[in-house]
């Protein structure tokens, strides 16, 4: 009952929003609270089931948000043509020389044979794959550079760009996982945090990948454009038959259409989630996480079933990112920081309560409705508190200008309060 009450207070606090303020804000609050729930479910699969410290989940949402515009978007056949071709064999020897390189560090013995093998072999193929590379994106980046300048996507449908996400974000984890798993749980925390901001490098620089900071715009819809639903008659005879305005309402039903989509992809994974902890799977995992020596010793491989876990939170949080982007119809690799997409996450599932899937969910909730709407609380707190100062006050324009700093100030005072009287969350596990 306790935790009804929990989910039925967040609702309300959203119903609230839309009673007050607006329909258009409670529904945007939710979207993204759903979308948030998905990534700290991905995020608790990690923590709460393993005890895998990953600080690098903006790097995997990214790579969700770049899905989205590889699969959604249109091809651009101009580009395709000036340089496609170039980019993808650059791409194919640059793969090939990482192999060749991997098979002589393992096929050759210990030594300077294989050492000077491994330099010829790397510096000989980075100037090869360069020269076929460089001159092929810089073809493609001179294609209209204002509006296009890069190669576009598939254009297929974009909720296809969700699980599409979700694989490639997997693909990384289990570089990294191969990588820095073995190794102590401070070198996995390094690893994410390098490999995060070398992803959002990527999506900054590689202007013919994603069009850099230039942003790429109109990523298509999975539900009707506003527009469109206010030129249609029968949508505009309905509302006018309630008496609505055809304008708000066709936001308001974009919105729950996205909510309906979103909360499908929410129900399943929470679903696959709670299936997965409560098989024995899942209880070898939490043995796992409370005891690696006593694991170990019962014949339990902790590398691989650390690498697997890691592999699949990794994947919900690139679902979810391929969902924000969609949401957000554009991908603006700028925005992608470290304390929305990695501090706010963990946060979210440490508030809910680790290791369970539903306090996860309640975080994410919980968190992002304050993210959203302490900023405007605290500015007309100020406006109250300072209102009996006079015009021009120095005293008042500080108090004033300290509202935008109540986002973090919020979240540091939950966080505090939720460590000190429910340690374990306010949903705790089981």
């Amino acid at each position: 009952m306790r935790n009804v009450l929990l989910f039925a207070v967040v609702l309300g606090l959203i119903l609230l929003t839309g009673i007050f303020q607006s329909w258009n804000v409670a529904l945007g609050i939710l979207n993204m609270g759903l979308v948030s729930a998905v990534m700290a479910l991905g995020v608790n699969m990690q923590w709460g089931y393993a005890g895998l410290f990953n600080v690098g989940v903006m790097g995997f949402v990214a790579l969700g948000g770049l899905a989205a515009v590889l699969v959604g978007m249109p091809p651009v056949g101009e580009a395709w043509a000036a340089g496609g071709g170039r980019i993808l064999g650059g791409l194919a020897v640059g793969a090939g020389v990482l192999i060749a390189a991997v098979l002589i560090f393992t096929r050759m013995g210990k030594g300077t044979k294989r050492t000077v093998a491994m330099i010829a072999v790397l510096t000989v193929g980075f100037f090869v794959y360069r020269s076929i590379l460089d001159p092929g994106v810089n073809a493609v980046e001179a294609v209209d550079s204002a509006a296009t300048g890069y190669l576009g996507g598939l254009g297929l449908p974009v909720i296809v760009a969700w699980p599409v996400g979700g694989l490639l974000a997997a693909g990384a984890a289990w570089l990294i996982g191969k990588t820095a798993l073995g190794l102590r749980s401070d070198y996995l925390a390094i690893a994410t945090l390098g490999i995060a901001e070398i992803v959002i490098a990527v999506l900054k620089n590689e202007d013919w990948l994603s069009r850099g900071v230039k942003n790429v715009i109109g990523l298509p819809r999975p539900v009707p454009y506003e527009v469109d639903l206010q030129r249609d008659p029968d949508f505009v005879a309905a509302m006018g038959s309630i008496g609505a305005d055809p304008v708000i309402a066709s936001s308001i039903a974009v919105k729950l259409a996205y909510a309906a989509l979103f909360l499908v992809v929410l129900l399943i994974v929470l679903w696959l989630a709670q299936s997965a902890l409560a098989s024995p799977w899942g209880r070898m995992m939490r043995a796992i996480r409370d005891n690696e020596v006593a694991a170990e010793a019962m014949g339990k491989d902790v590398t691989r079933r650390h690498l697997q876990v890691f592999v699949l939170g990794s994947a919900v949080c690139g679902i979810a990112g391929a969902m924000m982007t969609t949401l957000d119809g554009q991908l603006t690799p700028a925005t992608y920081q470290p304390l929305r997409f990695t501090f706010l996450v963990w946060v979210m599932v440490i508030v809910g309560g680790s290791g369970n899937n539903w306090g996860a969910v309640l975080g994410g909730f919980l968190i992002w409705f304050l993210w959203v709407q302490v900023e405007p609380l605290g500015l007309w707190l100020m406006d109250i508190l300072s209102s009996g100062l006079p015009e021009g006050s120095l005293l008042r324009e500080r108090m004033l200008e300290s509202a935008a700093h109540m986002r973090l100030f919020t979240m540091g005072v939950v966080l505090l309060l939720v460590l000190r009287f429910s340690p374990r969350g306010l949903i705790p596990e089981r």
